[in-house]
C-alpha cells in the first residue's frame, strides 16, 4: 500500500476542511436553514411541497446569497434524489442533452434525478427548449436559480411547467445569527479557533453583506484570520472594517446618527443645497444604510417639499427606486444621487403637504357629517325618490366645464385648503384656480 493512499471518506473530509467557510457552513437540513420563513415556515407552500415529496419542477428567484443552491441540495437529500449541478455560464446544449440521456436511463432503473441549473436565465431559448420534453415526462426534476425576473428570462413553455418561488435577502439579524453559529461550530465552522466577536463587529459585517449570507461568512473568515495573525482572540469592529476593506463610518443605523443624518439630507434638499444633499446621501450609503429606506425618504421629499411646483419629481424618484432595484449595489446608488440633486435644484412648494394637514384637522371635526345629497350616487329608484343626486350639475355639460356647485359639506362651505405658490408649475396652477373662481363668480351673477 502506498503512503499516499487515502480512503474516499478521508479525502472528502479533507476537501471539506479546505473549502471556504461559506461552503462548510452550508445548511444540510431545513432546521439549519435560516430565512425565507414566508416559504419554509410550517404550513408554508415550499415546505409543504418538500415534506410531501412533490416532484414539480421549480424556479428559485432571488438575490445572491439567499440560499437557492442550498435549498435545491436539501430537497435532493430529503427526496433521496441524485443531484446534478449545472452552471448556465459553463454548460452548452451538448452537455444538457448528455445529462438528459443519463437521467432517462436512471429513471428506468427507479432512480430520481434533480437537475439544478444555476443562473438559468443565461441559457438561450434553444438551450431552455432542450429541457422541455424531459421536464414534461418527469425524467428530471428541474430546479433553476436566477437573480433575474423569470417572466422575462425564462421561456413561457418552461415557466408554465415550473413553480416560481421568490426568495428575499436575509435580514441583518438573520445574517448575524449565521455568523454566531459559524464562530462556535467546532466541526464545520471556526469553533476551534478560539475567536470571540463583539456584537458591533458581527453587525458591521452583516450590514455590509446586503443580506448575502455567502459574502458575510467569507468576510467573517477573513476577519478571523486577521485576528489570529495578530495573536489576538477578539474580533473588533475595527478589524471587521479592515476585513471588509472599508473604513467604518460613525453611523448607527438604528440610533441617533441615523436620524440626524437623514434629517441633514432632507433639510439640505429643502434648502436647495445640492452639494450638501449629495454629501449626506453619500454618508448614509457608504455607511451601509438600507437602500429602500433611503428611497422611501427621497420619494417623501418629492411630495412634501417639491409637490406640484415640479410634479415630475415624483416620477423621477420612483424611477430612481426602480433603477436601484434593477442595477443593485453600487451602481443603483447613482440613481438615488441623481434624484437627490434634482430635488435640491427643483422649485419648492409644501402647499400640498400643508393643505392635506389642514384637511385632516377638519376631518376630525366634521367626520360625522353626511355627503350632501346632490353629490350622492343614485343607482336605484328609491334613492332618486329620496333626492339622492338631485341638483347635481355635470361639469362637461356646462359652459367652461365648471359648475357653480358646492362640493364640500355645508359646515365647510367656501373653505380653501390648497394655496399654490408662484414657484415652478404651481404658478400655472394658481392661474388656473383664479380662472375657475372667475367662472364661478360669473355664473352667480343675475
Amino acid at each position: 500500500m502506498s503512503l499516499f493512499d487515502t480512503s474516499p471518506l478521508a479525502a472528502a473530509s479533507s476537501v471539506q476542511r479546505q473549502a471556504p467557510l461559506a461552503e462548510r457552513m452550508r445548511p444540510r437540513t431545513l432546521d439549519e436553514y435560516v430565512g425565507q420563513e414566508h416559504l419554509l415556515a410550517p404550513g408554508k407552500p415550499l415546505r409543504v411541497a418538500i415534506e410531501n415529496d412533490d416532484a414539480t419542477s421549480m424556479i428559485f428567484w432571488g438575490p445572491p446569497g439567499t440560499g437557492k443552491t442550498t435549498l435545491a441540495k436539501i430537497i435532493a437529500q430529503r427526496t433521496q434524489s441524485s443531484f446534478i449541478e449545472f452552471s448556465a455560464v459553463l454548460s452548452g446544449i451538448k452537455e444538457i442533452k448528455q445529462v438528459m440521456v443519463d437521467a432517462e436511463k436512471a429513471s428506468h432503473l427507479g432512480s430520481r434525478t434533480i437537475l439544478f441549473v444555476d443562473e438559468i436565465h443565461r441559457f438561450n431559448k434553444a438551450q431552455q427548449d432542450a429541457f422541455l420534453p424531459y421536464v414534461e415526462r418527469g425524467t428530471i426534476r428541474l430546479i433553476g436559480a436566477t437573480t433575474e425576473n423569470p417572466s422575462f428570462e425564462i421561456i413561457a413553455a418552461l415557466l408554465s411547467r415550473c413553480r416560481v418561488y421568490t426568495l428575499v435577502s436575509l435580514t441583518e439579524e438573520q445574517v448575524v445569527s449565521l455568523l454566531r453559529r459559524a464562530l462556535i461550530d467546532p466541526e464545520r465552522g471556526l469553533g476551534t479557533w478560539g475567536v470571540t466577536a463583539e456584537e458591533d463587529a458581527l453587525a458591521t459585517i452583516a450590514s455590509y453583506s446586503s443580506g448575502d449570507a455567502r459574502n458575510a461568512l467569507n468576510a467573517l473568515e477573513v476577519a478571523c484570520n486577521l485576528v489570529r495573525g495578530r495573536g489576538e482572540t477578539l474580533l473588533t469592529r475595527a478589524i471587521a472594517g479592515e476585513a471588509l476593506q472599508r473604513r467604518i463610518l460613525l453611523y448607527d443605523k438604528h440610533g441617533e446618527q441615523h436620524y440626524d443624518t437623514i434629517s441633514a439630507l432632507h433639510k439640505s434638499v429643502r434648502n436647495s443645497d445640492a452639494d450638501a444633499a449629495l454629501y449626506w446621501l453619500g454618508r448614509m450609503l457608504e455607511a451601509g444604510e438600507d437602500l429602500m429606506y433611503v428611497a422611501r425618504r427621497v420619494v417623501r421629499m418629492a411630495v412634501e417639499d417639491i409637490g406640484l411646483a415640479a410634479p415630475e419629481a415624483l416620477n423621477l424618484c420612483l424611477s430612481a427606486k426602480d433603477a436601484m432595484h434593477f442595477l443593485g449595489h453600487p451602481e443603483g446608488e447613482l440613481a438615488l444621487a441623481q434624484a437627490i440633486i434634482y430635488l435640491a435644484l427643483a422649485p419648492k412648494s409644501n402647499a400640498v403637504y400643508t393643505a392635506y394637514n389642514t384637511v385632516r384637522g377638519d376631518i376630525e371635526a366634521t367626520a360625522a357629517e353626511s355627503v350632501p345629497l346632490h353629490l350622492r350616487n343614485a343607482p336605484t329608484k328609491l334613492m332618486k325618490e329620496l333626492d339622492y343626486g338631485k341638483g347635481y350639475q355635470y361639469a362637461h355639460d356646462v359652459e367652461g366645464r365648471v359648475a357653480d356647485m358646492e362640493c364640500l359639506p355645508p359646515s365647510l362651505k367656501g373653505r380653501h385648503y390648497y394655496h399654490p405658490t408662484n414657484e415652478g408649475r404651481e404658478k400655472l396652477l394658481a392661474q388656473r384656480m383664479e380662472e375657475i373662481a372667475r367662472i364661478k363668480d360669473e355664473k352667480r351673477k343675475p
